[in-house]
């Protein structure tokens, strides 16, 4: 069937891997539904695929809200929906879990009643495989020397672990256990997608959190940096994954970890300093001890909530991702690299002055050798 006759509803589609998600539909062919909370999100969308000749229809609906899914997935064959979506665990409560659980069971049961979805694609996150949150020592022991896979899973009830880590674990649970429960009629295929930190140049909306491990290091209220390890997925990697598991056979019913690799904190700092200290930026590169780390963590609420993190490194295997889904990673240095010039590009971290006067000259340049031609 060709791709331009299938349908795919992409729920939240202004967020940081959905508009990847989407540019790459539209360049395949595929007819994309996607929905918007308001009219300024589905003006950044339209925006973002003007020049495409596929056809984008947006549907305004929250994912919270109880009407309008059964409209919303009709007629498409695909959904692919970004549990991963959810705000920073600073902005979280003990409701999150309960009201992001509602909510994928609310788009699955509209895709199952609706008859014509073959397959729905979740976007999970590496967290609901292991999160290294938890202050239970089994696991901190268990971190040294497990390189973690797709049979892994994070436990909700461990002591310390990060409230995004449990929201995002019980709704990813929640999906398999709905799946499972269908009615034979009703069936429908699932996939996941458990990426990493996302990292990458931002096309649409504004930056998800995971972007401010680079940004930070730009801001001068940032002069030590944490002891905390990362595993780090490029967002072109992650968009690439989600049509790979929509569509490939061996992909119904699997999860799928999608990272290049895990890295330190300051690992990233120096790949940003070498870049950008030429250009008139100042990179933090020294490690904070952990007394600096644990005073401050009684100031701001988001520094307390890497402490149980400080000092921990994991392994993950994306097995998955290089031989079944034949995705191969980009190079970590560029996605960084990528990562923060498109985050100066778009206004979000301010541009030097030298580097200001460096793009001058060379537009100028440009904007001649055009002229003479």
């Amino acid at each position: 069937m060709a791709t331009s006759n299938l349908s795919v509803l992409v729920t939240e589609g202004v967020g940081f891997i959905a508009s990847h998600v989407i540019t790459l539909l539209l360049e395949k062919g595929y007819r994309v539904r996607a929905t918007v909370t308001n009219s300024q999100e589905e003006s950044q969308l339209r925006t973002l695929c003007s020049e495409s000749k596929s056809i984008l229809e947006v549907v305004e609906i929250g994912l919270f809200q109880d009407q309008g899914w059964d409209r919303a997935v009709k007629g498409c064959r695909y959904v692919i929906h970004d549990a991963s979506n959810v705000p920073g665990s600073a902005s979280l409560n003990n409701d999150s879990p309960k009201l992001n659980v509602q909510c994928v069971k609310r788009i699955l049961r509209a895709c199952a009643d609706d008859g014509g979805v073959k397959r729905v694609v979740l976007t999970s996150s590496i967290s609901a495989v292991h999160d290294h949150s938890s202050s239970e020592s089994a696991f901190m022991d268990e971190e040294k020397k497990k390189i973690y896979n797709e049979s892994d899973w994070s436990h909700v009830d461990s002591p310390g672990l990060d409230i995004g880590a449990q929201t995002i674990t019980l709704v990813e649970r929640a999906a398999w256990d709905f799946i499972r429960e269908l009615p034979e009629k009703k069936k429908l295929e699932l996939s996941v997608i458990n990426p990493g930190v996302v990292l990458g140049p931002l096309v649409c909306g504004f930056p998800s959190r995971s972007l401010e491990i680079v940004q930070k290091l730009f801001e001068r209220t940032l002069q030590l940096i944490p002891k905390v390890h990362f595993c780090v997925a490029d967002v072109r990697d992650v968009a690439q994954a989600h049509l790979k598991v929509m569509t490939l056979p061996s992909a119904a019913t699997h999860r799928h970890i999608v990272c290049t690799e895990s890295i330190w904190w300051r690992q990233i700092a120096h790949i940003l300093f070498t870049e950008f200290k030429p250009k008139g930026y100042h990179i933090p590169t020294t490690v904070a001890p952990f007394f600096v780390t644990w005073l401050g963590s009684f100031f701001d609420r988001s520094t307390s909530m890497i402490i149980p993190r400080i000092g921990r490194e994991c392994s993950y295997d994306n097995k998955r991702m290089r031989e079944i889904l034949g995705v191969t990673p980009r190079d970590l240095s560029q996605t960084v690299l990528d990562t923060a010039y498109s985050l100066i590009e778009k206004g979000y971290i301010q541009k030097s002055k030298r580097h200001r006067l460096e793009t001058e000259l060379v537009s100028s340049k440009e904007d001649e050798i055009e002229n003479n031609q």
